[in-house]
């Protein structure tokens, strides 16, 4: 049984490892997202931009839906938002109660990407080439030289900045392929860019390998927030922050999520867990039922028929309350074995002749022996209690026998 327990002990924390090891993480969600206070957040950024009068929106739908036709611009429909738990405690949530999401405008638009954790990727290159412009806070970069916390001029003032990676402009970011493509520093150091613009057709792609540029924990610096207002006012389009990559999505969104058949529920669950998982506890219910190597039978054990004989005889003799009969038979048989431990043979004499050899041998008095024996020689029925004593009294006389045979 203790090897069992131990066995499921170490299933239970195999299991437990293989969660935390394999269990999806969201808690970087909230990371870059406008909702979020803490310092990787843009929350403060959103409220500056506000205050500046340069209001950004948020877009919470899938980026797909930027690519169909946009409703017409006298049926400005919107959408109530249903914010999903997010166990974030540096939340904005004053600012989610009163958010709506809007439908996104037929005229070319800005859309602000800020990374996650995770790299962000140009998700339509013929959506920018109309003449829309993404901006991408947060691309991968080459690791250089660079200090990991600078500060660099621009015309909004100092930008701080705290990462070693630069572009080295060694290929475009929009079209890897092309030999020659158009871009422009925004800024940059002598180890290589940090933000800089690439033209795609009528539109543009802003990209930054900082996904912190103006982050919460950036807004006592004097030009984050204002370089990054600059970048994109100037460019005249309505502005707009993606937050479905975040965690946020309207409520058409989230019924047509809901909508999903099983096939595609399961191919977003970590199933590598769940295989690993039932895996293991096949493996322990098929060892924990079989051992190694060939099963021994048992054994019956042999029947004893005299202990049979004897235990079927008391249950009669109990029933019949029958002591009477019990007292004669153990008393001549105790007899007889005090006598052959005292060397008298097997044959019974007398009660005083065997109470005289116990005294002379045993330094006992020969009433202990007396008492036993005259209870057998009255042939008197007895009660249960008072059998019990006179077996207990057998017992402790047997235990100074010199040479007891039974």
């Amino acid at each position: 049984m203790i090897k069992k327990y131990r066995l499921w002990l170490g299933v239970v924390l195999v299991l437990i490892v293989l969660t935390l090891v394999f269990a999806p993480r969201t808690s970087r969600l909230m990371q870059g997202s406008t909702y979020s206070r803490s310092p990787d957040g843009y929350g403060a950024w959103y409220a500056y931009m506000q205050e500046r009068g340069t209001p950004v929106q948020r877009w919470q739908r899938p980026l797909e839906e930027l690519l169909e036709p946009q409703p017409g611009t006298d049926n400005p429909d919107t959408v109530p938002i249903r914010f999903p738990r997010v166990d974030d405690p540096a939340m904005d949530a004053p600012e989610m109660d009163n958010t709506l999401a809007q439908a996104a405008p037929a005229t070319p638009m800005t859309l602000v990407q800020v990374s996650s954790g995770l790299p962000l990727n140009l998700f339509d290159g013929d959506w920018i080439a109309q003449g829309n412009v993404l901006v991408l806070l947060g691309v991968r970069g080459t690791v250089t030289a660079a200090p990991f916390s600078s500060t660099l001029e621009s015309s909004a003032g100092g930008v701080k900045v705290e990462t070693s990676r630069r572009s080295l402009q060694t290929q475009s970011f929009s079209a890897p392929g092309m030999n020659e493509w158009e871009f422009e520093d925004l800024l940059r150091d002598g180890h290589g860019a940090i933000v800089w613009q690439e033209t795609v057709g009528r539109g543009r792609i802003i990209l930054s390998t900082s996904s912190h540029l103006a982050a919460n924990a950036y807004q006592n610096e004097p030009g984050n927030f204002e370089f990054l207002a600059q970048l994109l006012t100037e460019i005249g389009n309505p502005i707009w922050v993606d937050e479905y990559s975040h965690g946020y999505k309207d409520e058409a969104a989230i019924a047509q999520e809901n909508s999903e058949n099983i096939l595609l529920y399961l191919a977003k669950t970590p199933l590598l867990l769940l295989a690993v998982q039932a895996g293991i506890m096949l493996l322990v219910l098929f060892l924990g039922h079989r051992r190694l190597g060939p099963a021994i039978a048992l054994e019956t054990p042999p029947l004893d028929n005299s202990t049979a004989y004897i235990q079927a005889m008391a249950g009669v003799l109990q029933k019949a309350n029958s002591s009477k009969f019990v007292v004669e038979m153990v008393g001549k048989a105790e007899q007889l074995n005090v006598q052959r431990s005292l060397g008298l043979g097997n044959d019974l004499l007398e009660p005083k002749v065997v109470a005289a050899a116990w005294t002379q041998q045993t330094g006992r008095p020969a009433a202990e022996l007396a008492e036993i024996f005259d209870l057998a020689d009255n042939h008197a029925q007895i009660s249960e209690r008072e059998l019990l004593v006179w077996l207990d009294k057998v017992r402790t006389m047997r235990r100074h026998l010199p040479n007891s045979v039974i």
